[in-house]
């Protein structure tokens, strides 16, 4: 059995947080999640290459928003996967998400989460993973 893939969750809602961990393990992930953007990037930084994905809410609280550690993300690695969830934010993904992203409307099914990320890594290149 292969390992599953590490992917960064940034999720403030318990509830959410829970479902998506769950799609996730479910779907061969394995979801670390944190609850700011701001914890986020600390991750990020210290080390980007670790992660296969990201999934963030655009609303967080605290002043940074999932549109930051999206853009953040991809200026340490351009490849990374983005997967946006929000309830009322879609309407400035086109001006605010980053190319090649997927945004999903809350609230959504499981499965809808677990083929966004998988339809996003088939169409990117494998990350060589670093210790």
């Amino acid at each position: 059995m292969q390992n599953p893939l590490p992917v960064l969750v940034v999720e403030d809602d318990y509830l959410v947080k829970e479902l998506v961990e769950e799609a996730l393990s479910e779907g061969g992930f394995e979801a670390q999640t944190v609850a700011s953007a701001e914890e986020a990037i600390v991750l990020l930084q210290e080390n980007h290459r670790r992660y296969r994905a990201l999934i963030t809410d655009v609303h967080l609280h605290g002043e940074l928003t999932g549109w930051d550690v999206a853009r953040r993300a991809r200026e340490l690695n351009l490849d990374l996967p983005v997967v946006y969830m929000t309830g009322d934010g879609a309407d400035q993904w086109p001006s605010k998400g980053v190319p090649g992203s997927i945004l999903l409307v809350k609230p959504f099914a499981p499965a809808q989460l677990v083929t966004a990320v998988s339809g996003l890594l088939n169409a990117t290149p494998p990350i060589a993973p670093t210790e």
